[in-house]
């Protein structure tokens, strides 16, 4: 029997991609009682736990956690340790062995099977040429990959990606990162506080343009005070390489050269959904190539009696972010398991509403970056009447306790006629924690006059949010 004339494997629900947002989908579905098999043609756990999220913020803390006990009266002795960074970093990922997710995965029931899954028809795949349908669903969760723009000779390069720069165990001694965005400043940091002489070319006339400008700003001026050479407003015009691995010279248009010893390219993500088989069952991409659904992560253009093929996190383009994919992922794996079992989905549970506020975002730079909601020039395109309301982070006694000289900014903006919170950006050491009070006050739509009875405890920094609303007027 050859391989296409295989008994093909049959499932409740096939998810393709066991990254964060594919194992929660389908760990949803799997509860809901339904038979689920995952499709992985790298490591379960994906970009997030092995290549993004864990791994940067693994090397991120430990300059955190120094910087911030040198800004303590009494406890300024704290020394960075690069190779303990990088064993920390490298704990953190199992060492790119992913046999902890698998025995997840076997645990709890759901099958792997691994291979890269390809659609072929209605509830029908082939993962590597293997066929595999599914009675109720199919669910695409294959995320982004990092883009490589068409600069001349930058593919020759062999550019780093966040895939190298995040996995490295050596500390290049000159570093070069093209883009001014969340994982270029993080990056940036974490090398230039290992040892690296780092310089970022950044096409744009700030970083962190998705932020508040004043965030950007404050994240620029940090960098440089790291010894960071930022270049903004500034364009990669060509890149060669001296041999297969000898130094990399960036030639910026106007003039000028960039050397390093590594180049790393952090200039956004590609949808992954070549090859993915969407058009084959008349399922409709953006113009960027994204998966386009509706507000049920529904694919749209698929035909069919029912609705059975979804695609939830970065692939679909609403929020790069892994917690909202995880978040729209919880909510399509909740609605699979009630169509299947017949029932009426519950339509609060089982759609994302809560895409179209602004996702909440932290970067883990030093200072660290919070945001919820819109910010101002957002809230403007959106047509709303709004106040803003800017504060120095120090207005909380708890931001003095923190560390000696605090810096920091907070920002909200009100929506005036509705009378609630509809952003609010905090930056500065620890303002992490911050932001989930910010995430409840917008998603709940919470009366500004009703926040006010929110009392914060003193002396923590958590006070910004009443000193806030006395500078509004409460």
């Amino acid at each position: 029997m050859s391989q296409h004339e295989q008994q093909p494997l049959d499932f409740d629900v096939v998810v393709v991609g066991a990254g964060p947002v594919g194992e929660n989908v389908a760990d949803r579905a799997h509860k809901a009682g339904l038979t689920v098999a995952i499709v992985e043609k790298h490591l379960v756990g994906g970009e997030c736990s092995f290549y993004a999220c864990s791994p940067s913020k693994a090397l991120l803390r430990p300059i955190h956690a120094t910087r911030a006990s040198q800004r303590v009266q009494g406890s300024e002795g704290a020394r960075l340790d690069p190779q303990g960074v990088l064993a920390r970093r490298d704990a953190w990922i199992n060492r790119l062995d992913d046999s902890g997710q698998v025995g997840w995965l076997d645990h709890v029931g759901i099958t792997l099977l691994r291979g890269e899954g390809v659609l072929t028809g209605p509830r029908a795949l082939e993962v590597d040429g293997r066929p595999v349908t599914a009675r109720h669903a199919v669910v695409l969760a294959t995320g982004t990959t990092p883009t490589v723009p068409p600069v001349p000779g930058l593919r020759e390069a062999k550019p780093w990606t966040n895939r190298e720069a995040t996995t490295s165990r050596r500390i290049p001694d000159r570093l070069a990162v093209l883009g001014g965005g969340v994982v270029a400043c993080e990056l940036a940091q974490v090398y230039a506080a290992l040892g690296s002489t780092v310089t970022v070319v950044e096409q744009a006339p700030g970083l962190l343009g998705r932020n508040e400008e004043f965030a950007g700003t404050a994240v620029k001026e940090a960098l440089e005070r790291d010894g960071v050479d930022v270049r903004v407003g500034t364009a990669a015009e060509s890149v060669s390489r001296l041999g297969p691995t000898g130094e990399v010279t960036v030639h910026l248009e106007g003039g000028g050269t960039v050397v390093a010893d590594e180049l790393l390219v952090a200039v956004g993500r590609t949808p992954a959904t070549k090859g993915l088989g969407v058009e084959s069952v008349s399922g409709r991409l953006t113009d960027a190539g994204y998966v386009s659904v509706n507000a049920r992560m529904e694919v749209e253009g698929v035909e069919g009696d029912r609705p059975w093929l979804y695609a939830v996190g970065d692939v679909n383009g609403i929020a790069l972010l892994t917690h909202m994919g995880k978040y729209q992922a919880r909510a399509c794996g909740d609605l699979v398991g009630a169509r299947a079992a017949g029932r009426e989905p519950d339509a609060d549970r089982t759609t994302p509403w809560a895409d179209d506020l602004g996702a909440p975002q932290v970067v883990f730079t030093d200072p660290e970056v919070a945001a919820a909601g819109l910010t101002e020039a957002e809230a403007r395109e959106h047509g709303l009447r709004i106040r803003v309301v800017d504060l120095p982070m120090d207005s909380a006694a708890g931001s003095g306790l923190q560390a000696e000289g605090y810096q920091g900014q907070a920002r909200i903006v009100v929506d005036e006629d509705a009378g609630v919170l509809v952003g609010a950006t905090f930056v500065g050491q620890d303002v992490a924690e911050l932001v989930h009070a910010a995430t409840v006050a917008i998603v709940g739509k919470v009366p500004l006059a009703t926040l006010w009875h929110a009392v914060p405890s003193y002396p923590t920094m958590s006070e910004i949010w009443l000193r806030l609303l006395e500078e509004y007027g409460l």
